[in-house]
C-alpha cells in the first residue's frame, strides 16, 4: 500500500523548464518501480517514462533528451524534470507505482501494470 501525491505543476512558456514531484508514503519506497503518465485534453492517458528500483530509466521517444526522471529513496520522492517544453506537453501529469519484487509480463507503458496512482498535477505550456 502506497499513497502518491504530485506537486510542482503550473504554467510555463514554451522552451522553458519545470520539475514536478511525486511524494510516496505508506510503504517501502525502494521496492517500487515508479512511472509518469500524462493526459492531455481530449486524449487518452499516455505513458511518459519510468524509473526502476535500480534507477534505470525509460522514456517515450517524444520526450527523450528533454525529460529526466530521477528518484530519491531516502526522501521517498520521484521527480520528472522537463526542459524545452512544448505546447503539446500540456497535460495533467500523474505518477504511478508498482511493487517490483515479483515478476510480471506486463510492460511499463501499460496502465494496467501500475497498482497505485496519484491525483495528478496540471502542467500548461503556453506558446
Amino acid at each position: 500500500q502506497v499513497q502518491l501525491v504530485e506537486s510542482g505543476g503550473g504554467l510555463v512558456q514554451a522552451g522553458g523548464s519545470l520539475r514536478v514531484s511525486c511524494a510516496a508514503s505508506g510503504s517501502t519506497f525502494s521496492w517500487y518501480n515508479m512511472g509518469w503518465f500524462r493526459q492531455a485534453p481530449g486524449k487518452e492517458r499516455e505513458f511518459v517514462g519510468a524509473i526502476r528500483r535500480d534507477s534505470a530509466t525509460y522514456y517515450i521517444d517524444s520526450v527523450k533528451g528533454r525529460f529526466t526522471i530521477s528518484r530519491d529513496n531516502v526522501k521517498n520522492l520521484v521527480y520528472l524534470q522537463m526542459t524545452s517544453l512544448k505546447a503539446e506537453d500540456t497535460a495533467v501529469y500523474y505518477c504511478a507505482a508498482r511493487d517490483a519484487r515479483t515478476w510480471t509480463s506486463l510492460t511499463y507503458y501499460s496502465s494496467t501494470y501500475w497498482h497505485y496512482w496519484g491525483q495528478g498535477t496540471q502542467v500548461t505550456v503556453s506558446s
